[in-house]
């Protein structure tokens, strides 16, 4: 068993608290470790360091900023199945799907290699006579990111790289069920030549979540979680002056209209709803298949396919899904599908009498699917987070549409159609945040912003893209005027640029 800290001033250090929690291990139920629980006298040492370090960095140019993400990203190729065997233990994912996480967290930081080009600022020259206006971004100093266990390499590199690159020192709090890999994503940028204080990790609870929010030097606060603890951090950090980007829940709708491809259809909803143990913000949990003869057709395929999940262990390569990550979890799910039969909906694939052989105690769950599901349920209001699909039936298009629409959270959305008109309507009219057409799972590409709407999101940018630059740094405006040519005397009204 391996007890972990923190990481301190460049370095591993020991919980001081005496309050630790386990690591548990979702494929078998052991427990893997402890991880320590800070006290806010702990986090503010870890302010203290990434405060002492951050002017040395913020000095340092961009491009020897990014020269160190890209050392960062050599190292982390060099341990990629390591760091997927250590990410998928402590989570239980698959290990294929613990490398897609390190993968889409990679992304976003060779997108950050562009820090140079995003950084830059604007020049007029002759704004006036003899003025000169520029702008510059600078870095806002010490930020903080509290991320969560369903991506442990992917949502903190989400953070940290543009954080970094735009001069910034960063406190990361990631989930205490899953800490090794953020850990070690740590220890490699200092390999990679981070100065020691830049990046600090503390493990911990609400105590130190509260601690972020409250300390006067972190100046800007990020999350990715729950919508009522998006809502609260969100609400108490702007209360304390910081700035804050905060992304909570969802419930994914998959349009299927009538005219689409049934196979490819049931293809990508077998692969978004049940992936990862339904583990992700971005899992369609509702099918909404346009017309009688649609849901038919769809429920008809999807059966089978439910049925025949191959759910396992995270080191089984063949598995399409692994373990919930807490037995707790287990429990939350199972409840979910106990209250959808008790309010009418039709359960047509029951996995909740699965058992892993050999793997007794882990936290494993079969494929659930719903049928005539209808929108004043529960389990179609509330996100299940678990391998549960729901079936809405809606009669037409326009009532379609109003699902997502009328719905508190607006995370993502698909349509599956062969019509162009349908499709581009569809875009156009939808309010979610995130829309795939033909394409289930939207996450942009790491060049583009990711973020939710209405309860999904909180704040006015989003992650990744042009809008983690523009987060994590301020702009400053100079207006030049030098003393050749200026008219003496004083002015009294407001400058124009008559």
């Amino acid at each position: 068993m391996e007890d972990v800290g923190h990481f301190i001033g460049g370095k591993r250090v020991p919980g001081k608290s005496g309050r630790a929690q386990d690591i548990m291990q979702p494929m078998d139920g052991t427990v893997r470790g402890r991880v320590a629980l800070a006290t806010k006298a702990e986090l503010r040492e870890a302010v203290e360091n990434a405060k002492a370090a951050q002017p040395i960095w913020a000095a340092t140019n961009p491009q020897r900023r990014v020269r160190v993400l890209a050392k960062f990203l050599e190292l982390v190729h060099r341990e990629y199945d390591e760091l997927a065997e250590l990410l998928a233990r402590e989570h239980g994912k698959t290990i294929a799907d613990a490398k897609g996480d390190i993968q889409r967290g990679l992304e976003v930081v060779e997108v950050c290699l562009g820090a140079p080009h995003m950084l830059k600022g604007e020049f007029t020259d002759g704004a006036g006579p003899g003025i000169d206006t520029y702008s510059m971004r600078q870095p806002l100093g010490v930020v903080a990111g509290i991320t969560p266990f369903n991506f442990p390499a992917m949502i903190p590199l989400w953070k940290i790289a543009p954080a970094l690159a735009s001069g910034n020192a960063f406190i990361l709090k990631p989930s205490e069920r899953d800490p090794g890999v953020p850990m070690r994503i740590a220890e490699l940028f200092i390999e990679a030549g981070l100065p020691a204080g830049v990046l600090n990790v503390v493990n911990g609870d609400k105590e130190v979540v509260d601690a972020i929010l409250d300390d006067p030097d972190i100046k800007a606060v990020g999350f990715v979680g729950s919508s009522p603890i998006a809502q609260y951090i969100y609400s108490r950090a702007a209360a304390n002056g910081k700035r804050a980007q905060c992304f909570g829940g969802a419930k994914n709708h998959m349009i299927i209209m009538p005219d689409a491809d049934m196979d490819q259809t049931v293809d990508a909803l077998i692969g978004a709803g049940y992936g990862s143990a339904g583990e992700r913000c971005m899992a369609i949990s509702v099918a909404v298949p346009v017309g009688e003869e649609t849901a038919n057709r769809l429920v008809e395929k999807l059966i089978p396919r439910v049925e025949s999940l191959k759910v396992g262990p995270s080191t089984d390569s063949t598995a399409d899904y692994g373990p919930l990550v807490t037995a707790q979890a287990l429990e939350r799910v199972k409840g979910y599908v106990d209250l959808g039969v008790e309010e009418g909906a039709k359960l047509v694939v029951d996995g909740r009498g699965f058992k892993m052989q050999g793997y007794e105690n882990g936290y494993y769950l079969g494929g659930c699917l719903f049928d005539h599901v209808t929108p004043d349920m529960r389990i179609y209001k509330e996100e299940i987070f678990g391998p549960v699909l729901s079936v809405v039936r809606a009669k037409n298009y326009e009532e379609a549409l109003r699902l997502p629409n009328e719905h508190e959270y607006g995370n993502g959305v698909a349509i599956f159609t062969r019509d162009g008109d349908a499709a581009r309507d569809f875009a156009s009219k939808v309010e979610v945040g995130m829309v795939g057409i033909n394409v289930p799972i939207p996450v942009p590409i790491a060049y583009y912003t990711f973020g939710g709407w209405k309860a999904s999101g909180f704040g006015d940018l989003n992650q990744h893209g042009p809008d983690a630059f523009r987060f994590y740094t301020k702009t400053k405006t100079v207006t030049s005027r030098w003393p050749s040519g200026v008219k003496e005397g004083a002015e009294f009204v407001i400058p124009t640029m008559n």
